[in-house]
């Protein structure tokens, strides 16, 4: 019983170390968007973010799977003491990862302008050539990441994440403010520029871990079984290849949600007759705030799905049934009583959480109240298809991927063209997407494992929780807001919703003691609650 919580503790410490790690990615990443939208515009966000989608959806086919690829092979084989063959894997890998990324680098720098007129945004072409070397480089760092998390290491990852984010935030500001003066589509360029810096910034630091632990990685292979099979690079490749591509389709069919807003968007109001510029502009508030916004809460429940692929194949590897079961129903509740509360807070707080962070671009306010729940359903889908791809179900993720998609179309086609709705159709599309993905992948799993969800604990008390927070929070904007302007009455009432929150999970045992425990700091926290006859 000890091993087993000690096996549990680990998990969530892993997963709070990349969690940590993806929350300062993300405020830096809101830093940072501040002065950039400032500068280029929603008009100039849009352009951004056609390249960016594009570039983006490229990296997923090169290797935005190996590092989850990776990490489950590598950590399957370490459990089983095959050292070398662990390490066989990251050789190929990098070779894998080095071929398809220099591919991909020059189909998009090459074909930068086709693409750009393809996808409406003709403006967006300096800024998918500028991004064409971030795939060579994203690719490198993404075998170097997997193989350390694989060996349970996440500290590189994070490390690495979090200064790639700073080059990559103050070079695009610096490049986007020199370049903008020349013009919007310039500036925009200057924006992801800074994206491939950082991520070069990134592969140092990642590298340098790597060779921190390489005497340790070359005494375990020193000292492994001489009668355990060696795996030769075709047998490493195929395994490679089955573990990823299923990984890779299921990212990809999700990030083809962004193409698909991206083309249909555009194009639909086109039809619609709004302007070009207009309809670069209502794009920009879809991805550079609905998105931005959303998708902070959501990178807590990436960071733990990442944590949950090598400790769930672990324990799959050693038939231990109670602890997957143990490691899915804790995944899934820290999941949801992170995300629920977000989705309300952001909801209601919505309009004036835009005008605190672009007070002279706060448009798109429809946007994020409309697309909060996705929140819930995205973080959902993201911890379900990391415990999936850790028993080593990785196909299923990608039919609920699939299916979520087809609803994106059919719903973005209905909703966009109608005048009252347009961008925000996207938005209520993508809601219904992630529903349909993240229903999918959950019934799926309990039918795979035979895992039993707690839905009263993972969403019935969360959401009570968060309807009574959501009333006090309302209530201290609007006292803070007697005497004090919009950021510190938002900032004011988001603390206020957090307090009340939490005391309200404790009150109905939402959270428990045995919660807290398998947390880093969490005995400190127990005892502090029980002070103040929180908790019994």
């Amino acid at each position: 019983m000890a091993a087993n919580e000690k096996k549990k503790g680990s998990f969530v410490l892993q997963a709070a170390v990349l969690a940590s790690a993806s929350l300062i990615v993300r405020f830096i990443g809101f830093l940072y968007r501040l002065p950039l939208t400032s500068l280029i515009g929603d008009e100039g966000n849009g352009i951004y973010a056609a390249g960016y989608n594009i570039y983006t959806f490229l990296l997923i086919l090169s290797s935005a799977g190996l590092p989850a690829a990776i990490s489950r092979l590598v950590s399957t084989r370490i459990t089983k003491g095959e050292y070398s063959n662990a390490h066989r894997v990251f050789r190929v890998a990098m070779a894998f990862a080095g071929t398809l990324g220099a591919i991909g680098m020059i189909i998009l720098f090459v074909f930068a302008e086709p693409i750009a007129n393809f996808v409406d945004n003709p403006a967006s072409v300096y800024c998918i050539r500028t991004l064409a070397p971030t795939l060579l480089i994203v690719g490198f760092m993404s075998v170097y990441r997997g193989y350390l998390q694989g060996m349970n290491i996440m500290y590189p990852t994070a490390m690495s994440q979090i200064v790639e984010q700073i080059f990559n935030a103050v070079f695009s500001v610096v490049l986007a403010w020199i370049l903008v003066q020349q013009s919007i589509p310039l500036g925009a360029a200057g924006g992801t520029a800074g994206t491939g810096i950082g991520a070069f910034a990134g592969l140092i630091i990642i590298i340098l871990f790597y060779y921190k632990e390489k005497k340790r990685i070359v005494q375990n292979i020193q000292l492994e079984d001489r009668g355990l099979k060696q795996e030769t690079n075709q047998e490493i490749l195929k395994s490679l290849l089955c573990t990823a591509l299923p990984i890779i389709a299921g990212t990809a069919i999700f990030s083809m949600t962004n193409l698909i807003d991206m083309k249909m968007v555009k194009s639909l109001l086109l039809a619609s007759g709004y302007t070009d510029s207009q309809a670069n502009v209502l794009y920009g508030q879809l991805s550079g705030k609905y998105v931005t916004l959303t998708t902070l809460p959501v990178s807590i429940s990436s960071a733990m799905a990442t944590a949950a692929i090598p400790t769930i194949a672990t324990s799959v590897i050693l038939g231990d049934k109670e602890m997957v079961k143990a490691k899915v129903n804790m995944a899934l509740k820290l999941a949801m009583i992170i995300s629920i509360p977000a989705a309300f807070g952001i909801g209601i707080l919505a309009d004036e959480i835009l005008l605190m962070l672009f007070p002279t671009q706060h448009e798109g306010g429809a946007l994020i109240v409309a697309g909060a729940v996705s929140i819930a359903f995205l973080s959902m889908c993201q911890i379900v298809t990391g415990v999936l791809q850790g028993i080593g179900r990785i196909k299923v993720p990608v039919i609920g991927a699939l299916l979520g998609a087809v609803a994106k179309v059919i719903f973005n086609a209905i909703l966009i063209p109608i005048p009252s709705i347009n961008v925000v159709g996207a938005v209520i599309a993508t809601d219904i997407c992630y529903l349909v993905a993240s229903t999918f992948d959950l019934t799926m799993l309990t039918r795979i494992t035979g895992v039993r969800p707690y839905y009263g604990e993972m969403i019935v008390k969360p959401t009570l929780c968060s309807l009574v927070m959501s009333v006090g929070c309302i209530g201290a904007y609007k006292v803070f807001n007697i005497a004090f302007g919009n950021t510190i009455s938002t900032l004011g009432a988001i603390v206020v919703a957090m307090v009340i929150y939490l005391i309200a999970m404790l009150l109905i045992k939402g959270i428990t003691e045995k919660d807290f425990e398998s947390i880093p700091k969490g005995a400190a926290m127990v005892r502090v609650f029980k002070k103040m006859r929180l908790m019994k």
